[in-house]
C-alpha cells in the first residue's frame, strides 16, 4: 500500500502526516525542521512513500534539495493553490495543514513548483542585493533633495558624483543644514561603492557565460537583465512552448469568462517581479533609445501608434521573454532585420 506524506514546515518544528492511498491517516507527529529528522520519520513510518509534499516558503528550496538528496520523492507545491484547498478546513493548525497537504498529494490536485538550482538562487541573491542597494540610494537622494527644498535649495538633475558636488555647493554657508545632510551624503557614497562592486561581479558573471553573451545581442538587454533571465528560468526545457514564458513572468492578460460574461483584463503580474521589471526596462530602451532598426522595434512602434507607448512597452517586454527563450533553446543570437524590411512591415 502506497503512502503519501504532507509537511507543514516552520522554522523550528515541522508537522508530518502520513496517509494511505485511501486518504486515511496512518501516522502524524511533530519533528524538528531538520532534513535528517524528517527523512528518518518518513522512512520509519511510510516505507512505501509515493509522494512527499511541502508548500513554497522561505526554507522550501533548502529542505526540498536536502530531502531529494536522501532519495525521497519530494514535491514543492504552490502555496496559493494549497491555501485554496486548505481553507475548506474549519480549524487551522499545523497538524491539520499537514494532513491536508498529504491528502492533496494522495488525490493529485496540486500545482508543482519547480525548485531551481542553488547556483541560480545564488545569482538571484546577488541581483536582489544590488536592487536593494539601488533602492536605498534612490531613497537617500530623495531624502536629501527634500531636506534642501525646505530651505529653497534645489539640486536639479544630477547623477553620479555630480549629485554630491551640487549638494555640497548648496550646503556652503549652511552649518545647521550640513549637520543633517552630510551623513546622508556619506551613506550615499558608501552605497555607490557597494553598487559599483556588485556591478563588477555581475559583469564578470556575464562574460563567463556564453548564453548570457548571446542574450545581450538583443537590443535593450544588458548584463543584469540577461543574468536575471538566466537565473529565473533556470532550465528552458521546462517550457513546452516559448510563448508560455510570457505568462510565467506575468506579462499576459487576465481573462474572466463565466456565462455571458467574457472580459480581458490587465496583465496578471504573476511570477517573478524582478525579471518582469527588467524586461519592461529593456523594452523601454529598445523603443526609445536604440537607434538601430529591427523588426521587433517596428512591431512595438506599430502598437505604440495604435494604442499607446506604455502598452507597447508591455507587449515588447512579453515578446522579449519569448525571443530570449527561443534563442536559448536554439543556441542562436538575435537576428537583426534591415531597416527597409522593417519599414515594409510597418
Amino acid at each position: 500500500m502506497q503512502h503519501y506524506v504532507g509537511l507543514d514546515v516552520s522554522l523550528k518544528q515541522t508537522a508530518v502526516c502520513v496517509v494511505d492511498q485511501t486518504g486515511k491517516i496512518k501516522r502524524e507527529s511533530m519533528v524538528a525542521s531538520d532534513p535528517d529528522e524528517i527523512a528518518r520519520f518518513i522512512v520509519a513510518h511510510a516505507p512505501q512513500v509515493a509522494l512527499v509534499g511541502l508548500e513554497t516558503r522561505a526554507t522550501s528550496t533548502w529542505l526540498w534539495t536536502e530531502l531529494n538528496k536522501r532519495g525521497l520523492p519530494v514535491v514543492c507545491i504552490d502555496a496559493r493553490h494549497a491555501k485554496a484547498a486548505l481553507k475548506m478546513q474549519i480549524n487551522k493548525s499545523d497538524r491539520n495543514d499537514a494532513a491536508g497537504i498529504a491528502r492533496i498529494m494522495q488525490c493529485g490536485w496540486y500545482r508543482e513548483v519547480r525548485v531551481k538550482d542553488l547556483d541560480s538562487y545564488a545569482v538571484r541573491a546577488l541581483l536582489s542585493s544590488r536592487a536593494l542597494l539601488v533602492a536605498l540610494k534612490r531613497d537617500l537622494e530623495n531624502q536629501i533633495g527634500g531636506l534642501l527644498k525646505n530651505f529653497g535649495l534645489v539640486i536639479g538633475r544630477a547623477k553620479m558624483t555630480t549629485f554630491t558636488t551640487r549638494a555640497e555647493e548648496l550646503l556652503d554657508g549652511q552649518p545647521a543644514l550640513s549637520a543633517a545632510v552630510e551623513p546622508l551624503l556619506k551613506a550615499r557614497e558608501a552605497l555607490g561603492k557597494q553598487i559599483a562592486d556588485l556591478d563588477r561581479k555581475v559583469l564578470r558573471l556575464a562574460r563567463s557565460a556564453p548564453q548570457i553573451r548571446r542574450f545581450m545581442t538583443v537590443p535593450g538587454v544588458g548584463p543584469i537583465t540577461a543574468l536575471c533571465y538566466l537565473a529565473t528560468i533556470d532550465d528552458p526545457a521546462r517550457f513546452k512552448k516559448s510563448r508560455a514564458v510570457g505568462a510565467y513572468v506575468g506579462l499576459t492578460t487576465r481573462r474572466y469568462a463565466s456565462g455571458e460574461t467574457d472580459r480581458t483584463g490587465r496583465i496578471s503580474k504573476c511570477g517573478d517581479a524582478m525579471l518582469r521589471s527588467y524586461l519592461y526596462e529593456a523594452a523601454n530602451v529598445l523603443l526609445t533609445r536604440i537607434a538601430k532598426w529591427s523588426a521587433l522595434k517596428a512591431w512595438g512602434m506599430r502598437i505604440a501608434k495604435c494604442r499607446n507607448l506604455n502598452k507597447a512597452r508591455v507587449a515588447v517586454a512579453r515578446k522579449l521573454a519569448v525571443i530570449l527563450h527561443r534563442m536559448w533553446m536554439d543556441g542562436t543570437e538575435f537576428s537583426w532585420s534591415s531597416q527597409g524590411a522593417a519599414m515594409q512591415a510597418d
